[in-house]
């Protein structure tokens, strides 16, 4: 029982982790990444659609992107949703396809993105810390039920403890791969 709770908690953790992963993407530095828009939203026939369902992308050299849309009466609408998004890049369209130039990032603009970084990697921190104490309650559950020990319980709270200080440290890690890559001129 005590197992299947650690378990659980890990495997939601683990999505924690993959959830950091997609949004230190999301965040811009000086290169060209297709993964910077994968949070932009297209309205497209009334409903909104993420961008990357509606083209492909592809990366020429450092700082450019072409999209390809899928359907060429869409270039409109992901030329609107892309100068809307919190990207800071100006799309341009040829009537087949959207070039995107990234502008070089400026000392004041790579430390606000590193301030994001940090404050993205400390809720992600708090999501871990929040399984755990989903795990410890749990594991109170089945100490009140009977179905377990005091001291299986305190084995288990201790496992929770690791495995929040190992999946923190994994943020850690990458908060700082992130930070170094946005600093780099």
């Amino acid at each position: 029982m005590i197992q299947e709770v650690l378990s659980e908690t890990r495997s939601a953790m683990e999505r924690t982790i993959e959830a950091a992963q997609e949004d230190f993407a999301t965040v811009r530095t000086g290169r060209a990444n297709p993964g910077l828009y994968a949070k932009v939203m297209v309205e497209y026939y009334g409903s909104f659609t993420p961008l990357q369902q509606l083209a492909s992308f592809q990366v020429p050299d450092a700082r450019t992107i072409l999209i390809n849309p899928y359907d060429a009466s869409s270039i409109r609408a992901i030329e609107k949703a892309l100068s809307d998004s919190e990207i800071g890049a100006n799309p341009s369209n040829d009537g087949r396809q959207i070039r995107i130039t990234m502008p070089e990032l400026t000392e004041e603009r790579r430390n606000e993105y590193v301030k994001l970084v940090r404050t993205k990697a400390e809720e992600h921190k708090v999501a871990l810390r929040n399984h755990r104490r989903k795990g410890n309650d749990m594991l109170k559950e089945l100490e009140e039920d009977g179905g377990v020990g005091e001291d299986d319980v305190k084995r288990g709270e201790n496992e929770l403890n690791q495995l929040v200080r190992q999946f923190g440290d994994q943020i850690d890690e990458m908060t700082k791969n992130k930070e170094a890559e946005l600093l780099e001129v």
